[in-house]
């Protein structure tokens, strides 16, 4: 992009400065000029004990001091408009080192721009918060990025130690071979779709309409409802409806995720998986509670963090998760405007409560674009 040549801010400051000073000396001689000078006769006539100045007089001694008023008056306002544009101009200075320094990718300076609560104040500390904001963002995608290369190298490196190890192995030993590497490459397959998921909730970017937090469930119950047989656990959905607007497939994985943690980490058998969704005047709430092994205060912060599968909570082995559950579930909330509340149970077990913004809808279950909205 070019760029044309031109005046400083301050410059041009400055110019003004001493172009209003100059053209206010000016308009105070002319009122002399006008409401004084032309009123004294060019001669003086009449003879008089003393000596009476015509106007050819006072424009002789006038004139010349005009010149010289004016002329300090120019420089007085270039010197002054200079010292006082620099110092009007020195947040600006401050912001732009700090926008430097940042677009050199330094975010962690900030400006703090002290003095009284003015335009250049707000403009700092806008500035201050959107580097806070920022240096979060790139952070949390740095630690993102290098611990989703990490668990996506793993299944890789053992893809490729199986194909190394079939190569030289009997025959009789290929089918187990191919069962492990299947496992690990469905393994890998999941890491990829749960990474893709996680990206897309972020962005924001999915079409909002009308859902039913009962009918989603519902449906998550019913899909998990074997595991939780398998592992005997009581799976019951409790409450009535609850409309939202959101993606109903981004809502979907959000509930399932949240059901299959309650259902893997719980008792080794007889535990209890409670779904409940209710509507308040606010918003509607949708709450997971599990029994299970209890939860360490200081680990309920982490739960939330990709790739953090909290290895004091009981599982199994072959339901494992790629760590990102609770990180999905999360970002599907932010990006519905929800909020997200982790509780320890005392007697052991987790409850998760879920706000999103409400959504009145008719009783009848038609949603506002004209469709049904069915589980």
């Amino acid at each position: 992009m070019n760029r044309r040549p031109g005046l400083s801010a301050r410059l041009k400051l400055t110019i003004s400065y001493a172009g209003f000073l100059l053209l206010a000396g000016a308009l105070l001689l002319a009122v002399v000029w006008v409401f004084l000078l032309r009123y004294v006769p060019d001669r003086i006539s009449i003879m008089a004990p003393i000596y009476v100045p015509d106007r050819t007089d006072l424009l002789y001694v006038f004139l010349p001091a005009a010149a010289v008023a004016l002329a300090f008056l120019l420089v007085f306002g270039l010197m002054g408009g200079w010292v006082l544009a620099g110092r009007m101009l020195a947040p600006l200075t401050r912001i732009a080192d700090a926008a430097r320094m940042a677009a050199n990718g330094s975010l962690s300076h900030r400006i703090r721009l002290p003095g009284s609560d003015d335009e250049f104040r707000e403009l700092a500390d806008v500035f201050d918060a959107m580097l806070e904001q920022l240096e979060f963002h790139v952070s949390r995608h740095q630690r993102f990025a290098a611990n989703a290369s990490h668990e996506l190298r793993t299944p890789l490196a053992i893809s490729r130690t199986l194909l190394d190890v079939a190569r030289n192995a009997p025959p009789r030993n290929q089918v187990e071979l191919i069962e492990r590497l299947s496992s690990v490459n469905t393994r890998a397959i999941d890491l990829t779709e749960a990474l893709l998921l996680l990206s897309r909730s972020d962005r924001g970017s999915f079409n909002r309409e009308p859902v039913d937090l009962s009918l989603i469930a519902e449906e998550a119950a019913e899909t998990l409802l074997p595991l939780a047989e398998k592992r005997q656990i009581a799976l019951e959905v409790t409450g009535g409806k609850a409309w939202s607007a959101g993606s109903a497939a981004l809502l979907l994985r959000m509930v399932t995720n949240l059901v299959q943690n309650a259902i893997v980490h719980n008792l080794p058998s007889r535990g209890i998986v409670t779904v409940h969704t209710e509507s308040r005047r606010d918003a509607s709430v949708l709450r997971v509670e599990n029994t299970g092994h209890r939860i360490p205060l200081e680990l309920v912060p982490t739960l939330t963090e990709p790739f953090q599968r909290g290895t004091q909570r009981a599982r199994i082995d072959d339901h494992a998760g790629v760590g990102l559950g609770l990180a999905i579930v999360h970002s599907i909330v932010q990006a519905h405007d929800g909020t997200l509340d982790l509780t320890p149970r005392p007697t052991g077990g987790l409850l998760v409560t879920i706000r999103l913004p409400s959504t009145a809808q008719a009783s009848s279950g038609w949603g506002l674009y004209g469709f049904r909205c069915n589980s």
